[in-house]
């Protein structure tokens, strides 16, 4: 008996019909298992901060958790589907600064990276371009899915992040803004997880359109 082959689904987008082939699928579930160890290691990292403080031992841990972190958003920013080819080329440039950022200062540093951006907050001008990028994310999935956590966290990452750079935040608000964007980050990864794959490829025939509209113009 053989069986029978079953035949991809036709979608109809804006400028044509298109088919979710196996490998956008694949795509789509190496960003969200991306998005997932990003917000696990960022989760366990803010947890040891938040219940151990900033010891030497423990702020070695979370450096390495920052680490996995970092790396597990790249893979998701390298997986994304975004319709802007330079927005998206953007967002991997800021993870790329603040990746070589957090690698310069793990360098030239005689104390843990993450107690080195904690006691040093300037330094989050190059490392901050790492969750600039994590909030560009936030950005696209509210904008595309009007998800409630993901438009608390748009805000909530600069907010954190530049008061404590200009020293305005006490430290009992910036732990509370801590714990508040470890747990909805993981709400999102998790809602992610269960959510269906074709909504996060998008409307194919937009990317075949902008992708001939590019080749048009170097050609011209």
């Amino acid at each position: 008996m053989t069986t029978a082959k079953l035949e991809p689904e036709v979608y109809q987008g804006q400028f044509g019909e298109f088919t979710i082939t196996e490998g956008d699928r694949q795509g789509v579930i190496i960003y969200r298992a991306g998005l997932a160890v990003a917000a696990g290691c960022f989760a366990l990292g803010a947890g040891l901060v938040l219940r151990f403080g900033d010891e030497p031992g423990v702020m070695s841990w979370v450096t390495v958790l920052y680490a996995g972190f970092s790396l597990a958003l790249g893979v998701s920013l390298l997986t994304i589907h975004i319709y802007l080819a330079p927005l998206h080329r953007a967002l991997q440039a800021f993870w790329a600064i603040g990746g070589l950022s957090a690698i310069a200062f793990a360098l030239q540093a005689d104390e843990p990276l993450a107690s080195f951006v904690y006691n040093h907050p300037l330094s989050l001008l190059g490392v901050g371009f790492t969750f600039a990028a994590l909030t560009g994310i936030f950005f696209k999935e509210a904008f595309c899915f009007n998800r409630a956590e993901t438009k608390i966290l748009t805000p909530l990452l600069p907010i954190l992040l530049l008061g404590h750079m200009v020293g305005i935040l006490p430290p009992q608000g910036e732990q509370v803004l801590l714990a508040l964007w470890a747990a909805l980050f993981l709400v999102f990864a998790c809602r992610k997880v269960i959510q269906a794959i074709p909504p996060d490829i998008g409307d194919k025939s937009v990317f075949d359109y902008l992708h001939q509209e590019r080749l048009a113009k170097a050609g011209n």
